[in-house]
């Protein structure tokens, strides 16, 4: 593979085909399989994940906006597509890109069933959002009696799935809350399917769901974002996993700095002795964050850390390079197999998922391993 020339973000769709095979080998064979693909693919490139996904056997894709859903229709993704945060403004969109909302409320409700009947639709495929203790979205658990009133005198839609998302499942400290949740919404899907009087799919595991609590809430079907792109939020099952993205640039320039001498703006680094310095033509515009600076963040240069040095710039950073054998050109790992991203995003206090999604579109993607395995 050729060493990077430039900035650009990796990924590597056989990692992705590893994790999905691997969180599919945790589900009974009937268990129907859900990919979240919001953020273009949490930041990685839509296109190519979701075909490779499609492909792979998924299910069911999640997006988070109509519009996400649009970009997979016109990629040609054929597979059903769940909407979870429709807006109102958007709902005859939906319907014209046979998207599938997720209805939270009497209002979308009501708006989706007057879209509907505009469009002259029947039995048109809904998702039935139920909040069981994440307090985002979602109808309360008493509302059975107010969905089933409204679909009673709307033949337009019928409810493909009741489903609703659990707030601390990675988090072994908070097993009474999540099962108290998978408890609730056992009963309210319950109480539910009775007066509608036919059973839609169930589902509520997300990723550390599925890793953690299969026994207690299978159901029909499961979700997962961040596992597939390689993330378990357990260090047990990212040893498992395999990051898909790979940010990866160059060094720019080298520069020789003597004691007293400042690096970047503010004159925040300082140096009080010799060190020798590279320049990274990666900055906050891309992702990486001023918080990275000051030595909170490290790359990694022929296997060894670089911590970024004074403050990030819009375009560039600059890393200590004193005790590290480099070059002009060589290639620069930010995030990838080592650091990893949740590794990257841990020493500047936040999570991979804030990491991924904050890589710019500016940012050049190139996929790799694109031959799906027999």
């Amino acid at each position: 593979m050729n060493k990077a020339r430039e900035t650009v973000l990796e990924i590597d769709l056989g990692a992705l085909e590893h994790n999905y095979k691997y969180l599919r080998s945790k589900l009974n064979s009937e268990t129907r399989f859900l990919s979240v693909v919001k953020a273009y693919a949490y930041g990685s490139e839509v296109q190519g994940v979701a075909k490779r996904l499609e492909a792979l056997g998924t299910d069911y894709f999640a997006v988070a906006y109509t519009s996400e859903g649009i970009t997979l229709r016109e990629a040609g993704i054929t597979r059903p597509i769940l909407v979870l945060h429709p807006l109102p403004a958007h709902f005859e969109d939906i319907i014209r890109y046979n998207l599938e909302p997720s209805l939270y409320n009497k209002y979308v409700l009501n708006e989706f069933i007057r879209s509907a009947r505009k469009l002259h639709c029947s039995e048109y495929p809904v998702h039935i959002k139920i909040n069981t203790g994440l307090n985002r979205l979602g109808f309360w658990e008493n509302d059975t009696d107010l969905i089933t009133e409204e679909l009673e005198h709307a033949p337009e839609l019928k409810i493909r799935s009741i489903f609703s998302h659990l707030a601390a499942s990675e988090d072994k400290n908070e097993r009474e809350f999540t099962l108290g949740q998978i408890n609730s919404f056992k009963n309210t899907a319950a109480r539910l399917i009775k007066k509608l009087g036919y059973k839609p799919l169930l589902h509520q595991l997300n990723t550390s769901g599925i890793l953690n609590y299969t026994h207690e809430a299978e159901f029909d079907m499961v979700r997962s974002g961040i596992g597939l792109y390689g993330f378990g939020n357990e260090a047990k099952y990212d040893q498992e996993l395999k990051p898909v993205v790979s940010l990866k640039s160059v060094i720019s320039q080298i520069h020789d700095i003597e004691p007293g001498e400042s690096v970047g703006y503010n004159r925040s680094f300082i140096a009080d002795s010799y060190r020798r310095t590279a320049t990274i033509p990666v900055g906050h515009a891309d992702g990486i964050t001023r918080i990275y600076g000051n030595r909170k963040g490290e790359l990694s240069i022929h296997g060894k850390k670089a911590p970024i040095i004074g403050n990030v710039c819009m375009d560039m950073l600059m890393v200590d390079i004193t005790d590290i054998p480099c070059s002009e050109g060589d290639e620069v790992i930010i995030f990838g197999e080592s650091p990893t991203a949740a590794e990257f995003a841990e020493r500047a206090g936040t999570i991979s998922y804030e990491l991924l999604t904050a890589i710019s579109q500016r940012v050049k993607r190139v996929l790799i391993n694109e031959t799906t395995s027999p």
